[in-house]
C-alpha cells in the first residue's frame, strides 16, 4: 500500500506500523477476489518493464516476476513496507515518480491509488512513465462502500486494531482523471458483495445480508495512447 501524503500522514504511520505484520499473499476473501480478477484482465509481461506502484509487500511484483517480466520496480512511500518487498525497490509518492518518461511498459497498482492526494496528478504521472501504448491495471476500494460505511482496518503485531482513514474517489472521477491523462479505458468492473464476491468466511452471513449487491472494489485495465 501506499500514500502520497507527507511522512507525518496518519495513514503514512498506519501502514508503517501494519508492514511487519501485512502478510506478502491476498489474505481475506475480498483480496482473493480482486488478484483473481486483476491476474484475468493482466496484459502479456514477458519481457516487460513493470512497475508495481504503491506496492505494499510486493504481492503484484512477486507475481509480475513469475509472469517473466524483464524487469520489476516495485514502489512505496512506506519504507517499512518496501522492506518487505521484492524486485528492484525504490521509494516513491503517488504523485512524484522518480522515473524517467517512457521507461515502462506496464504498471499496476493493487488497492492503493484512492490514497492519491490528487487523482489526477497520480494518472498524470503514470502516464508520463508509460511507453506510449502501455498499460495501466490497478484496483481500489470501492467509494462507494465507504460511502455506505464500510472501514478498513488492522491489527498489528501486539494485536491492537486500527482503522485508515476514510478516502478514495467515486468512480466517474477515475474515469475524468484517466481521460484527462490521456488514457484510453479498456475494461471497468465493480466488485460487488454478494455477486461477484461470495467466498463463505467466518462472519459471512451477517456480512452478505448487510453489504450484499455494495460495489466493494474496482478494477480497471487502460492503456496510454500510442
Amino acid at each position: 500500500m501506499n500514500t502520497a501524503r507527507p511522512g507525518s500522514s496518519p495513514t503514512f504511520e498506519l501502514y508503517e506500523r501494519w508492514a511487519p505484520s501485512y502478510p506478502p499473499e491476498p489474505h481475506n476473501a475480498l483480496m482473493r477476489l480482486e488478484q483473481r480478477t486483476m491476474c484475468g484482465l493482466l496484459p502479456r509481461v514477458e519481457g516487460a518493464c513493470a512497475l508495481d506502484l504503491a506496492c505494499g509487500t510486493g504481492r503484484y511484483a512477486r507475481l509480475l516476476l513469475g509472469a517473466r517480466a524483464r524487469q520489476v520496480v516495485a514502489a512505496d512511500f512506506s519504507p517499512a513496507m518496501l522492506r518487505q518487498s521484492t524486485g528492484h525497490r525504490v521509494r516513491a509518492g503517488l504523485t512524484r515518480l522518480p522515473f524517467a518518461s517512457g521507461v515502462f511498459d506496464v504498471v499496476v497498482s493493487g488497492l492503493a491509488l484512492g490514497h492519491a492526494e490528487h487523482l489526477g496528478e497520480c494518472f498524470r504521472e503514470i502516464a508520463r512513465v508509460l511507453r506510449p501504448g502501455g498499460a495501466l491495471l490497478y484496483s481500489d476500494f470501492h467509494f462507494d462502500a465507504a460511502c455506505a460505511g464500510q472501514v478498513r482496518s488492522f491489527r498489528d503485531e501486539s494485536g491492537r486494531r486500527f482503522e485508515l482513514p476514510v478516502d478514495g474517489y467515486p468512480v466517474q472521477a477515475h474515469r475524468e482523471a484517466l481521460l484527462a491523462a490521456g488514457f484510453e479505458i479498456e475494461v471497468i468492473r465493480e466488485l460487488r458483495a454478494g455477486v461477484e464476491l461470495v467466498e463463505p468466511f467466518t462472519g459471512s452471513d451477517e456480512f452478505y445480508a448487510r453489504w450484499s449487491g455494495t460495489p466493494i472494489v474496482l478494477v480497471v485495465r487502460a492503456r496510454s495512447k500510442p
